[in-house]
Parts: C-alpha cells; structure tokens; sequence
C-alpha cells in the first residue's frame, strides 16, 4: 500500500503548521527516502522548508512506527554532541491525521548511498566520513541516557536473548519453530549469546545511509536520521549492525549493502578499521563482535521474511515480494557464524 497527501489532509497539516508557527502560505510536498518504513515528506510554503515523519499505512507490527517516540528521544539527545534534527511539533493520533506524526527542522545536505559528492570525493575526505560515522555511534553510546531523561525506553538487561527470541517469533510457527532455512542460524544465535556489553541508547538502524553529511568539507556528519527502532541495550549491537551494512570489496552484496556501495570507493576505511576505531573510543571488547553481526543479518532477514509474508498476501510493500532478500542476509549470517557451508544454493553469499 501507498500514501500521500489529499486535499483534506494536507489542508488540516496547513492548519496546523500555521498555528504553531513554523509555515505561513500554501505548501508543496514531496516524499523522500526509501519509502520502505516510516514515511518522510519535505514539506515547505515556499520560504521554509520541514520534515514530517509519519507511519507507513497499516497493518503495522505491534509497537512498531511509533512516531512520538521517536520525537521524544529526539529532544532527548538534543545538546548531547549526537547530530540529530530539532523536533518543532508533534500531533497525536487523530489530531491532524489518523496516525501521529512529527515535524522536525530541514537539515542540508546529502544523504550518501551509492555515490559519494563530488565536494566530498577525495579520498581523505572519504576516509574522515567513514571515521566520523563510527565516531558519532562511540558518542550515541556515551550519551548519559538516564540524565536525557530516557531511562524508560528500553530494558537493557537480558536484552540479547530477549531480543533474538522476540525477533524469532515475528516469523515463528504456530509450535515457535522457526522456518527450515532459519532453523541452524537461529540455533546457532541461541547458543552463543552473549551477556550484553553494557547499556547504551542504541539507534538499531545505524549505516550510512540514515544520516545527512555536511555538503562542504571537512567531512562531518550533520544529522543522524531515522530513529524509529532506537531503544536501550548492548552497544555492540549497534555496531555488528553497522558494519553488516557496511559493504567490502568482493563480497556479495545484501539489500542493506547495497544501500551503502559508495563505501567501496577508493579512501573509505575498512569494517576491520572501523571496528578497531570504536573499540579505541569505547574501551569495549570486540570479542563477540562476529556474534552481533550474525545475529544483524539475521534480525534483517526476519524483518525482509515478515515483509515478504505480507507482500505476498497483498498487503505492504510490494518490494518485499522477492525471497532472494531474505536468503541473502540468512546466507551472510552464516557467513558471519561461521556456517557458511550450510548456505542455501544459488542464493547471495557470506560475509566475512
């Protein structure tokens, strides 16, 4: 399913954005994005442009798409040193529209996927790009959470066993059985958990292409976007996310990967440079760091199958249609895990 403005809706936005004083005129919109998650929409009156964010249509997971949450903690980490947007309204659920949303100010610059700028494309500036991606997650892990007012956003402890069983159970059958092709990747996540490295705000969909870059040099990186799945738990699940998405010469490419390919351009750092910089920055252990990258291709191909379930029922995102995604992070799952032989043939690869 699609959705856009009508008439009527975007008249009661008009509404609305004038009585709180951020618009004043008639207003054009324009969706950006993936469009595959929360629905992003530049909206301006022709002198100042905003953001909404908004749901994607229903049915939605429960708990899911949960819109002034994710304005909270954005006030939260507001003044914290994390680049975040600055929240400028909010609208409950039948206020405005018959979802809540939020409004946030319009940040400039691009949002990096298969091509870096010009402005940005020498190799040095790649390379402090890539460093300031993993420097901005060191620095949202040491966000003081409880002082920002946060401390009831998530349940950090237990939170790598509850999480995989939780996740688990999105595509589980009527016995809690996983589906055949997830059955010895899933195992093998139960067996090998690990106790949680600490307790940290973590984004949970932290990779290149969710944040805004300064558009000029020195590379920095101006706003981290899309904070729909932030919660509290282990850090170092943030960054098995991160580099999961994050692609390497010579390795086939999950869909997330490819959301990210101008990271093989000449200059970025490597996953194993990355990882060494945040583990200087953090003093954390990276011992377990290949479990956390299984279990991120694994979660992705639980969220791409339960999307796919959908798709092929005629509700959701069409896109989510085809079963080759979700065996391409199950396969680099087990890349990651160590069972790469147990990869499902003719499907994408492992990850190393």
């Amino acid at each position: 399913m699609t959705w856009d403005w009508s008439p009527a809706t975007l008249a009661a936005l008009r509404r609305f954005l004038f009585e709180h004083g951020i618009v004043d005129g008639p207003l054009t919109t324009k969706r950006i994005g993936d469009g595959h998650s929360n629905l992003t929409f530049l909206v301006s009156d022709g002198r100042r442009p905003v953001i909404v964010r908004r749901p994607p249509p229903p049915p939605v997971p429960p708990g899911a798409h949960d819109m002034l949450r994710e304005a909270r903690l954005l006030d939260g980490l507001a003044n914290t040193g994390v680049p975040v947007p600055q929240v400028l309204a909010t609208s409950q659920a039948g206020e405005v529209l018959d979802v809540g949303f939020y409004v946030m100010n319009h940040v400039a610059g691009p949002v990096i996927t298969t091509n870096t700028p010009d402005a940005l494309a020498a190799p040095a500036e790649r390379r402090a790009l890539g460093e300031a991606l993993i420097d901005t997650l060191a620095a949202l892990h040491a966000v003081d959470w409880r002082a920002a007012g946060l401390s009831d956003l998530g349940r950090p402890e237990g939170f790598n066993r509850r999480h995989l069983h939780r996740m688990g159970q999105l595509v589980a059958d009527a016995d809690g059985q996983p589906p055949t092709e997830f059955a010895d990747i899933t195992e093998w996540l139960a067996v090998h958990a690990p106790a949680e490295s600490g307790a940290t705000i973590i984004h949970n969909d932290f990779r290149i292409g969710n944040v805004i870059v300064a558009p000029c040099p020195p590379a920095r990186i101006a706003a981290v976007l899309d904070w729909e799945l932030a919660t509290i738990g282990d850090p170092l699940f943030d960054l098995g996310y991160f580099l999961a998405c994050y692609p390497a010469a010579g390795e086939p490419l999950t869909p997330t990967a490819e959301l990210g390919t101008a990271c093989l351009e000449d200059g970025y750092p490597t996953r194993a440079e990355l990882a060494d910089r945040y583990a200087v920055a953090t003093g954390r252990s990276l011992t377990n760091l290949n479990w956390y990258i299984a279990l991120a291709h694994w979660k992705l191909a639980v969220l791409y199958e339960y999307g796919r379930r959908r798709a092929v029922t005629g509700v959701g995102d069409p896109y989510y249609r085809d079963e080759a995604l979700v065996l391409s992070f199950l396969n680099a799952a087990r890349g990651a895990a160590g069972l790469a032989g147990a990869s499902i043939a003719g499907t994408a690869g492992t990850i190393a």
